[in-house]
């Protein structure tokens, strides 16, 4: 029987008994908080990681761990890439493609959350050249290295759920910049990129999967300040009181790396591929005025022709065609 995880399942509860070894698995962001987890888990089951990072120095540091940990052949090596520059994504992946080794797993884990307005190195609004267009030109580059089998996996957000894309006017050049709508604008396109490449790839058994590891705190919550945070916590808490719940608990990184793993290597395509997961599950549609904090997924993130546009408005983007 196939064991069910929950919001407390830890990494290393979703792979007791994984063995990954052979397998060779790629993650962004691997100078903090998910992205080391998640490193961190794969190598000490024996997978081979390639770990992207802006910082390699931070990165180096940050990863003392995996090496340490790593078993049953599993390893990490690391590569220079800064997401929100198209120029270092098109050499990063060069360089990976020119080499030739396949990936099993890419697990697009980078990303920035309520940042300040501001622009990419392209000219791209920093969250949505950075969370999705950076990602989005990076995967598509290599996409010829997943092996048939492999997996997209694509750390999206609740916070998907603060808007929908907006492909008229994409860097906020005609509307009032609001960091956590440019959040959620970036996290939707996350999904929707899983959604359409999920399309175009599963006749070669690839599938792909958008997923909320959940409310951690780590370096991703630094443009938030403690006033606001405060406030939105006191939000949330009320409704969930009103709900007769108990108040929210914060994940630990173990616990919300874990659907990030379970994902990618547990969960079977079929259940996965072209959805939305959080909790070591796949998650179900909710358009409905819910908690932040409670489970479920707008079907604006999940609806095939609202993918398929921002896939072509990506192309445009970022000047290239897949």
């Amino acid at each position: 029987m196939t064991q069910t995880f929950n919001q407390n399942s830890t990494t290393d509860d979703v792979l007791s008994g994984v063995s990954l070894t052979d397998k060779r698995v790629l993650v962004t962001g691997v100078s903090a908080g998910l992205g080391v987890e998640t490193a961190r888990a794969l190598a000490a089951h024996g997978a081979q990681v390639v770990g992207a990072a802006r910082d390699l120095a931070k990165a180096e540091a940050a990863t003392t761990a995996v090496r340490d940990q790593a078993a049953h052949g599993g390893s990490l090596e690391l590569i220079e890439l800064d997401l929100a520059s198209l120029a270092s994504v098109r050499k990063s992946a060069d360089a990976l493609v020119a080499a030739g080794k396949p990936f099993d797993i890419i697990i697009a884990n980078a990303g920035v959350m309520a940042s300040p307005f501001g622009h990419t190195a392209d000219g791209f609004e920093t969250q949505f050249g950075t969370n999705h267009l950076g990602h989005f030109l990076f995967v598509n580059r290599i996409a010829s290295l997943l092996a048939p089998g492999g997996r997209l996996v694509n750390v999206a957000s609740s916070g998907h759920r603060f808007s929908d894309v907006d492909l008229e006017d994409p860097n906020f050049a005609h509307t009032a910049y609001d960091p956590f709508v440019a959040y959620g604008r970036s996290k939707t396109a996350n999904i929707l990129f899983a959604v359409e490449f999920d399309r175009r790839h599963k006749d070669r058994g690839i599938r792909a999967t958008a997923l909320h590891p959940g409310g951690i705190q780590t370096e991703l919550g630094r443009h938030i300040g403690e006033s606001t945070l405060e406030n939105m916590l006191a939000t949330i808490n009320a409704d969930l009181a009103a709900e007769g719940l108990p108040p929210h608990q914060w994940k630990t990184i173990p616990q919300g790396a874990a659907t990030s793993v379970w994902a990618a290597v547990v969960a079977s395509g079929e259940e996965v591929g072209g959805r939305y997961c959080e909790n070591c599950h796949v998650s179900q549609i909710s358009d409905g005025l819910i908690n932040p904090v409670s489970e479920g997924v707008r079907s604006y993130a999940l609806d095939p022709e609202n993918a398929r546009a921002l896939w072509a408005k990506s192309e445009e983007m970022v000047g290239e065609r897949f």
